[in-house]
């Protein structure tokens, strides 16, 4: 049979009434897990493992996983939004300027464009996914271990250039992750680093504890250190302003080209080894800035840096899919915690699966399909319950996400330490706020930094040590010189004054604004 034949023979299977359960059940338990702060799809996968041994349904099991996976990534988007506080680390570039627009009063706006990016992205990735998957795979197997270093790098150099007002600061936040991805058990020697003889640092540092810490911990102290110079609520909503109305004409207009970027960034991201959805939703969001008309509007507000980032979180899911089936190569811990449900069934991920279970993987293609309908369908009229979080009180409210970032650290690491861990890294993440140190760098260097020097030492071993393998190749080289240009960008208003012969002063500076007001 052909792609289109074995695809509605997928849909055939997903739309019997049993498997429309395990669809809806996914994607409504993902979307309230990706609301509590620091509990993701890859934590929730893994505690409903053990259910799945009572399970003799592999099709319904794997349908629910994927809804859980969708869930979870569209309920990140709405603490992002609302209080600042992702769920998990692909919804901390939607919190730079989604959680702006639910300051202003428009947060209903920031959660319509992202339910209905996540829909367009996902479907399209989805279409993509069905018919490209195994010759993309292909591809993603030519990359080169100096090819993921110049990758890394770039998407690092690239994000900390753009976001915040000074470079300087970014790239110490930049360093200061870096520093966190080096805790723990060196990959390749088995070293400890950086532990001060500590067993709870051998594993690394938690990219979950990280986020929680830096986001819902510290942005708790850092409004209850203002606390006396703000209004009760986070947002006091008139009833009936438009401002506070669902998606505009000019909104629409300025997030469907944002969509299918964010789409075509997204999914090619998630396909590659070592992908997964934390890189493309930061380099959507600085595209979305550099190229906007409205580039003031960065930093206090901007549809597009919503519109854009959702759509590549989703997109990448999908992307992720490609080398887990046909590669049986994980690309983020949640695809991981699948691989390791497809082992509890007797499957193995590879090219062989789509021949020895092809009613399988087409129903979990197909129900890809059908969750992206079900989100939609759920999430966009709780748009106005959520809304109404905005009108707790600010003491209640902070104090429930306290509650919340301490039992999902703990749920996540089973460690006390890491609970404290968690609050240090808070304390950290409130004078960067008080200081204007970027965060997004930090989680970018964290979940980038193992692998940028597993493959720069996998590069020179492959070498001999010879450091111009990284320029030989066409790829590489391009990518190393596209983060040079990245580092440059800041400066071009200053250059470009000069050569106007006009004062560096007296040209306004549009490239970069804060990440937070």
């Amino acid at each position: 049979m052909n792609v289109f034949g074995d695809l509605l023979g997928g849909f055939g299977t997903v739309l019997s009434p049993e498997y429309l359960l395990y669809a809806a059940i996914g994607v409504t338990l993902g979307t309230f897990v990706g609301v509590l702060p620091g509990i993701g799809p890859a934590l929730t996968i893994a505690l409903l493992l053990p259910v799945t041994f009572s399970l003799d349904d592999p099709i319904g099991t794997f349908i629910m996983f994927a809804g859980i996976y969708y869930g979870a990534m569209y309920g990140g988007s709405t603490t992002s939004i609302l209080l600042n506080t992702p769920g998990e680390s692909a919804s901390v570039a939607t919190a730079i300027e989604g959680h702006q627009m639910a300051r202003r009063g428009r947060a209903k706006a920031a959660l319509a464009t992202a339910a209905v990016g996540s829909f367009v992205a996902g479907t399209i990735s989805t279409l993509l996914l069905s018919l490209f998957a195994q010759p993309v795979a292909r591809l993603a197997t030519t990359f080169r271990a100096a090819d993921y270093f110049a990758l890394a790098l770039l998407a690092m150099v690239a994000v900390t250039a753009l976001v915040g007002r000074s470079l300087v600061r970014g790239l110490m936040s930049l360093v200061f992750g870096l520093f966190l991805a080096l805790v723990g058990i060196d990959g390749l020697t088995g070293q400890a680093r950086f532990t001060f003889g500590t067993m709870e640092l051998l594993e690394g540092v938690d990219v979950v504890v990280v986020i929680v810490g830096l986001f819902a911990i510290g942005e708790t102290l850092y409004v209850a250190a203002r606390l006396g110079h703000l209004p009760e609520h986070v947002r006091p909503l008139e009833p009936g302003s438009a401002r506070d109305g669902w998606m505009t004409r000019d909104d629409w207009r300025r997030s469907w080209r944002p969509w299918l970027r964010g789409t075509a960034v997204g999914f090619p991201f998630g396909a590659l080894p070592s992908g997964g959805a934390d890189v493309p939703t930061f380099l959507s969001y600085t595209y979305e800035k550099h190229r906007a008309k409205n580039r003031d509007e960065f930093g206090k507000g901007a549809i597009e840096g919503v519109a854009g980032p959702e759509a590549a979180n989703n997109a990448a899911f999908s992307g992720v899919l490609v080398p887990l089936l046909t590669l049986g190569i994980p690309t983020s811990a949640t695809a991981a915690v699948m691989l390791a449900a497809f082992q509890i069934f007797n499957l193995q991920p590879g090219p062989q699966l789509f021949d020895n279970s092809p009613e399988l993987v087409w129903a979990l293609i197909a129900s890809l399909y059908v969750g992206n309908v079900l989100l939609l369908v759920l999430n966009l009229p709780l748009i106005r319950v959520w809304v109404k979080v905005l009108q707790i009180p600010r003491p209640v409210l902070y104090a429930g996400i306290l509650v919340f970032a301490t039992l999902g650290v703990y749920a996540a690491t089973g460690s006390v330490n890491q609970v404290f861990l968690a609050y240090a890294i808070g304390v950290v993440g409130f004078g960067m706020r008080h200081f204007d140190f970027p965060i997004a760098p930090v989680i970018l260097g964290l979940i980038l930094g193992p692998m940028l020097e597993l493959q720069f030492r996998r590069a020179l071993l492959v070498s001999n040590g010879d450091l111009t393998t990284f320029v030989s190749r066409p790829l590489t080289a391009g990518l190393l010189a596209l983060a040079v240009l990245a580092l440059a960008v800041p400066y071009l208003p200053r250059v470009v004054a000069r050569l106007r012969g006009r004062r560096p002063e007296e040209e306004p500076r549009k490239l970069v604004f804060a990440e937070d007001d």
